[in-house]
């Protein structure tokens, strides 16, 4: 009994010596690699400097090799904060137990769709047309990019057993929105799989724009934005929430636009992505 009480007071005494656990000191944020990821890490770390200033802690900033890497960082707790899109959110608020923070404001507005784009001089005009043609999606965990287009072609029974082999001739993934559009307008696919302002947001030229038509859009789509990884500091989710909502024109409108073409943030809760998760589930998405 004597060793024991003697083990317990030397535990205690280390407990008591050892003191709280360490308090976060810095944020490590993820950026989705929906553009050229050069260009979106410069500009994500301007965005972290002035996302710092507002919480008072320092914010690292990487990009992610790809969509699933973004949700895996979040799973690792190696990120603690992240760009996300509506799709990824689901997959990591499911695989990571990731928490929305706040979502996009985007073209003053909260929602968008996805197309299901083609070259004007193609002669396509209906998506049952692209029957044996090759189109490009964006990533497997894209919403606008393949989630969202793809539930549509299921539902008019045009792909089968979840494949777009079924339909298509031949199906690549682009990697990034603006890599997809360029394609297309190149004449390297037929078709593209995009959100309803990649045209405008991507070409600059308006003989490009006019190249570039659309035969299917979906139904609206939730805006996302920023997700916290399970175990955030409530404190310092509270903050990182506050200073987002601050980050808006006219004084960010420069800075937004060019991180992702943004207007700035809004209040987002879970369940306001249940019909991302109802696409989710029909298309059988899981994480790489």
């Amino acid at each position: 009994m004597r060793a024991l009480t003697s083990l317990m007071g030397l535990l205690t005494l280390a407990a008591a010596l050892a003191g709280p656990a360490a308090a976060q000191t810095s944020l490590h944020l993820v950026l989705t690699p929906s553009q050229k990821p050069t260009d979106l890490l410069a500009t994500g770390e301007e965005f972290a400097r002035v996302l710092g200033g507002l919480v008072g802690l320092p914010v690292r900033v990487t990009v992610a090799s790809d969509y699933a890497a973004v949700i895996e960082a979040l799973r690792n707790r190696t990120a603690d904060l992240a760009f996300v899109h509506p799709g990824g959110y689901v997959l990591a608020s499911r695989e990571a137990k990731a928490r929305i923070v706040a979502r996009n404001l985007w073209h003053g507005k909260s929602s968008f769709t996805s197309r299901l784009y083609v070259r004007k001089e193609s002669g396509i005009k209906s998506v049952e047309e692209l029957r044996g043609k090759t189109i490009a999606f964006v990533d497997p965990a894209s919403s606008s990019g393949y989630i969202y287009p793809m539930v549509l072609l299921i539902q008019k029974g045009l792909v089968k057993n979840r494949d777009p082999k079924t339909f298509f001739r031949e199906v690549v993934f682009a990697g990034s929105h603006d890599a997809g559009m360029r394609a297309l307008l190149n004449g390297h696919v037929d078709a593209l799989a995009s959100f309803d302002m990649a045209r405008e947001q991507y070409l600059t030229d308006p003989a490009e724009r006019e190249r570039i038509v659309f035969v299917a859009e979906t139904p609206e789509i939730p805006e996302a934005g920023i997700a916290a990884r399970n175990g955030l500091d409530p404190a310092i989710f509270a903050k990182v929430r506050e200073a987002l909502l601050q980050i808006r024109g006219p004084a960010y409108a420069e800075l937004l636009k060019r991180l992702y073409e943004i207007d700035g943030f809004a209040p987002a809760e879970d369940r306001e992505y249940d019909p991302v998760r109802a696409a989710i589930e029909l298309l059988g998405v899981r994480p790489r």
